[in-house]
């Protein structure tokens, strides 16, 4: 059996490629999806992780949850059909989901079920994940780790100067996780910007004919990348990375920092993510470490991600 894994994503390209990245791969378990908001709407992202379960025949007994339609700042969301599509499958439209959606509280059983064993990765906007903490605080005490891509620690961000999507869209919600999960790692921009996949890398996944839609939807991603900077390689796949770090931990290099988000920052600065590197700081005891990974091993990224898209084995 693989490690136990709930998924919290907003259905993005990238989360997409994430979640196909993880049920093809056997070392992966996954246990749940929560369906937020975040690069679509949440009724779209449920849409969408309907029609990849049916398209890939996934067992109908992992619970698919309706997550966050909001962020805890009390704002209007904004999403991103320019860079995601209509429902965070590129040019694909799936019929609406007219099914029932598990509730939000199936969360709850899951922990319980996979207490002190359990991997969340959250790879959209943390307002469901804070939820949680808000709620249940010491239920969340039997989550074995968390995986979060979010952030960018002394590099540019997507989404303004400095701040990152996941990050800038509820800066609330991430000060409520990081302020009371333990054993966090963050995988930011500082890596996933350069897990590129390039258009040969897709061309090859694509005639393999396992991951079906992946070059598909690898395509339109990279076609609104290479608009936007024509000298990319490539389609960095921000959530497939971090959905790898669980199982591959020796391919990032981590420090342990503190991490701070101004919830009260405005314009350039929202969302932005801070650390102090200063040593005494970090040697309170009332300072609370996470683990930020600054920099990964391609060539491990490259092996893995082609070899659990095509079925080759490329180690």
């Amino acid at each position: 059996m693989g490690k136990k894994v709930l998924i919290f994503g907003d259905m993005g390209i990238d989360d997409t490629i994430a979640l196909i990245y993880a049920y093809l791969n056997d070392e992966i378990d996954i246990v749940g999806i929560v369906a937020d908001y975040g690069n679509v709407p949440r009724e779209k992202a449920l849409a969408s992780v309907h029609y990849l379960f049916d398209l890939f025949n996934v067992h109908p007994n992992i619970p698919i949850i309706g997550g966050a339609e909001v962020p805890k700042t009390g704002e209007t969301p904004k999403f991103y059909p320019e860079i995601h599509g209509e429902y965070g499958l590129g040019p694909i439209i799936p019929e609406e989901y007219s099914g029932n959606v598990e509730n939000f509280y199936t969360i709850i059983s899951i922990i319980n079920k996979y207490a002190n064993e359990l991997t969340i990765v959250n790879i959209g906007r943390l307002t469901s994940l804070a939820s949680m903490f808000i709620l249940y605080r010491s239920l969340m005490e039997n989550v074995k780790e968390y995986y979060i891509m979010g952030g960018a620690f002394w590099v540019p961000g997507n989404v303004t100067a400095v701040s990152e999507a996941n990050f800038h869209a509820d800066p609330v919600a991430v000060k409520i996780v990081l302020t009371y999960a333990e054993n966090v790692k963050i995988i930011p921009l500082n890596v996933t910007d350069h897990a590129i996949v390039t258009p040969e890398m897709a061309a090859y996944i694509g005639s393999k004919g396992k991951a079906k839609i992946v070059k598909l939807l690898l395509d339109y991603y990279y076609n609104f990348y290479k608009k936007r900077n024509p000298a990319i390689k490539g389609s960095p796949v921000h959530d497939a990375i971090t959905m790898m770090a669980p199982l591959h931990e020796e391919m990032f290099v981590f420090r342990e920092f503190p991490v701070f988000i101004d919830i009260t920052a405005k314009g350039v600065l929202r969302g932005q993510s801070i650390t102090d590197i200063r040593p005494h700081i970090q040697s309170e005891e009332t300072t609370k470490l996470h683990n930020i990974a600054f920099q990964f091993h391609y060539p491990t990224f490259y092996n893995n991600f082609m070899s659990i898209m095509t079925g080759d084995s490329l180690t």
